[in-house]
């Protein structure tokens, strides 16, 4: 297990929050060292990549010790997919395995919300951007009806603690704090446990 890309990827995170660069670098650079980790399916716990016939399950990866950001795998059973919800900070989604629908949404003048386009398909390796800013509002779901897909997606903040919302079709807000479906880390830090060549 490939856990190092994992913690690879967390310090280059971090490195883009410290210094400073305005949202659309920090994606743009994001976007970048995301497509690097989810380039090869070989670092994810398998811990972390159970599905439930519940509903799409939410594993916390690592969140900074200020909440400044978090990294999350999504787990979506076959068929299944999130009701329409904002973020209310910056996000970027990356496939790592299988593929996601992704249906943009946007508020009209009277406050309903209408869907801004085709639902955008992602594939493995794929990577897409959310924020207040550039577009919040979306529903996905599994592209699959017959397998899991896995996204690997960084918040910024930490996002099974932020306040945010679900919408009925009509646009009526209902509030939601996501939380997460992991009570335990992938430890990133014991480098004992790995082969340095």
């Amino acid at each position: 297990m490939a856990i190092h890309k994992l913690r690879r990827f967390v310090g280059e995170i971090a490195a883009l929050v410290d210094s400073g660069v305005h949202e659309a670098a920090l994606l743009e650079q994001g976007a970048r060292a995301l497509r690097e980790l989810i380039a090869v399916d070989d670092w994810l716990p398998d811990t972390y990549v159970q599905p439930s016939a519940e509903g799409y399950q939410q594993y916390l990866l690592y969140a900074d010790a200020r909440q400044r950001f978090s990294v999350v795998s999504f787990v979506w059973g076959p068929g299944q997919q999130t009701p329409i919800h904002d973020h209310t900070v910056w996000g970027l989604i990356g496939v790592l395995r299988g593929a996601e629908l992704a249906a943009p949404y946007a508020r009209n003048d009277d406050g309903t919300l209408r869907q801004t386009g085709a639902e955008v398909r992602l594939e493995a390796g794929d990577v897409e951007a959310v924020s207040p800013g550039i577009g919040d509002i979306h529903r996905v779901r599994n592209a699959y009806d017959d397998r899991t897909s896995i996204s690997i997606h960084v918040y910024g903040a930490n996002i099974g603690a932020v306040r945010r919302s679900t919408y009925t079709p009509d646009g009526l807000p209902k509030p939601f704090i996501s939380g997460y479906s992991n009570d335990t880390l992938p430890n990133l830090w014991d480098l004992s446990k790995e082969q340095h060549h």
